[in-house]
């Protein structure tokens, strides 16, 4: 699979670590930034959610200080479910129940360890269908 992935300047460093340790075995696009001089949130969501609107990469990751931002930036776009979560189980229903194509993390309230378990379950999870495909569908 496809992941895209993306951070302002607060969350490079988390970008690395689930580079490094969670994202092995995926392909990766990565949209920056890497550098620890200051840049704005909502240009990196465009980049990764310009990726998942054109077929690029099937899901995304975007990353900031606390991932609101990027979640309000990134759902402008059309066909993007973006869905900040803070513990694996948000990240699961994101994914079963409303078919998010981007996670959105925050650098400054979850920890590495927490932010690898949310990415971990919210790529492994499916998405049901059923009822929750004509719900999603109504948001698109």
């Amino acid at each position: 699979m496809k992941v895209a992935i993306g951070c302002d300047h607060t969350g490079v460093a988390l970008k690395r670590a689930l580079i490094k340790r969670v994202l092995v075995g995926y392909t990766i696009i990565d949209l920056g930034t890497d550098l620890p001089e200051p840049v704005d949130y909502p240009d990196i969501a465009k980049r990764v959610s310009s990726a998942i609107a054109a077929g690029e990469a099937k899901r995304g990751i975007l990353i900031c200080g606390t991932g609101i931002g990027m979640a309000m930036a990134a759902g402008k776009m059309a066909g993007i479910r973006a869905a900040t979560c803070m513990e694996p189980y948000s990240a699961e229903m994101s994914r079963r129940h409303n078919d998010a194509n981007i996670l959105c993390l925050g650098a400054r309230v979850i920890g590495v360890e927490m932010a690898e378990k949310i990415t971990e379950t919210w790529l492994t999870t499916p998405f049901e269908g059923g009822k929750h495909a004509r719900r999603v569908d109504k948001i698109g």
